[in-house]
């Protein structure tokens, strides 16, 4: 099965380790995602923090978002490369993030009062309509389905990689990081294909929990679905950010 998430490889959930500790369930993803989401947010409100104490100067809090940015992005590879790891690595995870998306929101939020909290509910929001359109079957996730999110989705990382590497030679692509038309359009896009996501990880846990892979996957799962939402808020960020602008 293949998933556009790099998190959940294909053989993730086939793998079968020590089930003396239990089962992996869904119920225990969804409570360990929650535990996920209250470290970010414990790392987050201490760069946002900083920020406005230091009376909004992004040098107060931008080695804290590199060190978070470095921090999640290790973390991450560890935990996709050793699932098995994942009840320690995918808590460092979310706090290393957290010191990220807490200095990178606190940075849009002085420049455009109220994004954030906007950002937030539209994540949220786009979290909890995914789910309802999974579970009501209006979304499936068949193999075209998956096959055209991966594709989409490698699409888009291949587009980011080419600008960071064109950034290094101080060349811009402005078309995408633009407020103007195909800037926005393309900010959209990112975030719909980001959204599906969502369906094709729900399915993957689920099949992972019915075929009574090992307890630790729980952490895996939760780990997964951050990516995902992770992801998707930054777009968001940038999707508002350039609708303020025009």
């Amino acid at each position: 099965m293949r998933t556009a998430n790099p998190a959940l490889r294909p053989e993730i959930f086939t793998q079968r380790g020590d089930v003396s500790y239990g089962t992996m369930t869904v119920e225990g993803t969804v409570m360990k995602t929650g535990l996920m989401l209250l470290m970010v947010l414990l790392t987050a409100g201490f760069t946002w923090m900083k920020f406005f104490q230091s009376g909004g100067n992004p040098a107060a809090v931008s080695g804290w978002m590199m060190l978070g940015l470095f921090g999640g992005f290790i973390s991450a590879l560890v935990t996709i490369f050793k699932a098995e790891w994942s009840g320690i690595t995918a808590p460092v995870y979310a706090l290393f993030e957290g010191l990220f998306l807490g200095g990178i929101s606190s940075v849009f939020e002085a420049q455009y009062p109220g994004i954030v909290i906007q950002a937030t509910t539209l994540t949220f929001g786009t979290l909890a309509a995914m789910l309802i359109a999974y579970q009501s079957g209006l979304i499936r996730a068949t193999e075209k389905f998956k096959l055209g999110v991966l594709a989409a989705t490698g699409g888009i990382a291949l587009v980011y990689f080419t600008s960071i590497i064109l950034s290094f030679f101080s060349v811009s692509v402005p078309f995408i990081h633009g407020a103007g038309a195909f800037g926005i359009g393309f900010s959209v896009f990112v975030c719909v294909i980001a959204a599906l996501n969502f369906v094709i990880d729900f399915d993957f846990i689920e099949r992972g929990a019915s075929s009574g892979a090992p307890k630790y996957l729980e952490w895996y799962g939760a780990f997964a679905l951050m990516v995902t939402l992770v992801w998707l808020y930054i777009e968001f960020l940038r999707l508002l950010s350039k609708l303020r602008q025009r």
